[in-house]
């Protein structure tokens, strides 16, 4: 266990935490059988959890306008792909209750697009809220979507991002998956070796991801960041874990701060 970079002398983190910058910490080896029916129980799990947040986003395709208020540093929330914005709804709620205003983007859709015309997308629904100095909160391909925003478009708004399992290298498994939009995730896709090789925008991010996550094998660490591995499974309904809640709320507060 390391203690978090930046922070001599402070308390380390809790023992199902583990935040580094550099190289990425080794893991041990997996014992087989135990570990091959628990990571397929939490791929299970993981699947249950994002059918039930699809179903339940139904009923919320725009978010509440009461979201948008808050003395505190805006949140823009961009969901990974096949989510709306709901997704990260109990994100959005706990730091609107710690004084953050929060944006979202229905016009993403599903997030279907290229990250290019996301990244469009995205900046014209600031346009419209006025919204200029903020941090990102994004989930999977949401990550990119921001990454991308913060080396063009919106790079002089953003204060910085948090992101939650963002395939930043790509993802091995995407090349295989039979949907066109999902396959452009992958790791030998052009635009986003393109976007894992432009470095200038990687220590304002700050990484938070599963020790096993069954869509980003390779898991999502970023030389630069600061990263944060929290000891759980899963894709999906990682949102909802004690560890990354206590690590975006903290990653906020720190950006927070440093623009004041």
């Amino acid at each position: 266990m390391t203690r978090p970079a930046g922070r001599p002398g402070g308390r380390p983190p809790s023992p199902s935490r583990h935040e580094t910058r550099g190289r990425e910490p080794q893991r041990g080896e997996p014992r087989r059988l135990r570990d091959a029916v628990r990571v397929a129980a939490a791929w299970a799990d993981d699947y249950r959890y994002i059918l039930g947040v699809q179903l339940r986003a139904r009923l919320a395709p725009e978010p509440p306008r009461e979201l948008l208020e808050g003395d505190r540093v805006p949140i823009l929330l961009l969901p990974g792909i096949y989510e709306s914005w709901y997704y990260l709804e109990p994100l959005a709620r706990l730091l609107n209750g710690r004084g953050h205003p929060v944006v979202a983007v229905p016009e993403l859709g599903r997030n279907v697009s290229g990250l290019a015309e996301s990244g469009r997308v995205v900046a014209a629904r600031l346009r419209v809220a006025g919204t200029r100095d903020l941090v990102v909160l994004g989930h999977s391909k949401g990550g990119l979507v921001g990454k991308e925003l913060m080396l063009g478009r919106l790079g002089d708004r953003v204060r910085g991002m948090v992101t939650i399992n963002t395939p930043f290298a790509g993802s091995t498994r995407a090349r295989w998956f039979p949907g066109g939009p999902v396959r452009a995730l992958s790791d030998r896709d052009l635009a986003i070796r393109d976007l894992s090789r432009r470095r200038d925008a990687d220590h304002r991010i700050v990484s938070i991801y599963a020790a096993f996550d069954p869509h980003v094998p390779g898991g999502s660490f970023l030389a630069g960041a600061r990263n944060v591995r929290v000891d759980a499974v899963g894709h999906f309904r990682i949102v909802g874990h004690p560890d990354v809640r206590r690590a975006v709320l903290d990653a906020v507060a720190r950006f927070d701060t440093a623009g004041t």
